[in-house]
């Protein structure tokens, strides 16, 4: 089995700052792409940033210039370092993450976090 821990959520003033954390545990064989979305009230899930295993980054447009995300490979962690936030932004934001179990490495699965309240508020 595998889970997907995420951490860093929170209530932040606008302009402010907060940092997610998603870290995957279990059987895993490697990891590909991993990204976070969000998802407001009555709104669809959207893509905020993905990163590849190779490193490479895309992000939405509504938080280019203002969000990071990086990963840590040898902890199986993803990270999302959200800068200059606004009310906008406010939502849950989940992780998700393109691996292989070792086991069935052939076989790429898909999976989701628990998601994490990012609430900007003043």
């Amino acid at each position: 089995q595998v889970q997907l821990v995420e951490s860093g959520g929170g209530l932040v003033q606008p302009g402010g700052s907060l940092r997610l954390s998603c870290a995957a545990s279990g059987s895993i064989f490697s990891i590909d792409a991993m990204g976070w979305y969000r998802q407001a009230p009555e709104k669809p899930r959207e893509l905020v940033a993905s990163i590849t295993s190779g490193d490479s980054t895309n992000y939405s447009d509504s938080v280019k210039g203002r969000f990071t995300i990086s990963r840590d490979n040898a902890k199986n962690t993803v990270y999302l370092q959200m800068n200059s936030l606004k009310p906008e932004d406010t939502a849950v934001y989940y992780c998700n993450v393109n691996l292989r179990r070792r086991g069935s490495s052939r076989i790429r699965e898909n999976y989701w976090g628990q998601g994490t309240q990012v609430t900007v508020s003043s």
